[in-house]
């Protein structure tokens, strides 16, 4: 006899464990073969703001990694820098949440993904993360995306997932964060 759970309860099994015990990784992007092409550095200065940065592809102890610094500015109603992927392939429904391999100047940042329901540039899904000097894995089930707005579902479907950007947004501050790995779990 083969035992069931329902899926609630397999979903709430897997987000509660240690992130060593996660199933499989499912390998977004490594940063390792032209994310130029893939990558891409906007601030809001799209939207009349000042922030400014930039974002740069780099090699150390054989690792590929993304590398975004600049000044993010609440000024003039600004307030973002990022860089977004468009993801190639949908991701899989059964997909629970993001892995990100990161490191930075000891600050939080951001995720925002977009779907096919974020029509709008100020539409988006958004879960926080905090970053050290030391890399360090990130997990962040879909679960805990909140959506930027009324008119959007409470959580982002995995499979309607359309973009991925890495955001230091939201105060006045010095950006630099790493991304080395991202993958879905």
């Amino acid at each position: 006899m083969k035992l069931r759970l329902p899926l609630y309860l397999l979903t709430l099994l897997i987000v509660a464990m240690p992130s060593s015990v996660y199933a499989e990784n499912t390998l977004i992007e490594d940063f390792k073969s032209q994310p130029d092409t893939r990558w891409r550095f906007i601030a809001d200065t799209v939207m009349g703001g000042v922030s400014e940065g930039k974002i740069e592809f780099l090699y150390d102890n054989g690792d590929a990694y993304a590398r975004m610094t600049g000044n993010v500015s609440t000024a003039n109603n600004g307030g973002f820098i990022q860089f977004r992927m468009k993801l190639s392939k949908s991701l899989p429904a059964e997909a629970l949440g993001l892995r990100l391999v990161v490191r930075g100047n000891v600050q939080r940042y951001f995720v925002h993904l977009r779907t096919g329901g974020t029509f709008l540039p100020w539409q988006y899904y958004q879960a926080a993360f905090d970053v050290s000097e030391d890399w360090t894995e990130v997990f962040l089930p879909f679960k805990d995306f909140k959506a930027s707005g009324a008119f959007l579902s409470n959580t982002p479907s995995p499979e309607g997932i359309k973009s991925v950007g890495i955001v230091a947004f939201g105060r006045d501050h010095v950006a630099e964060v790493d991304v080395r790995k991202v993958s879905h779990f």
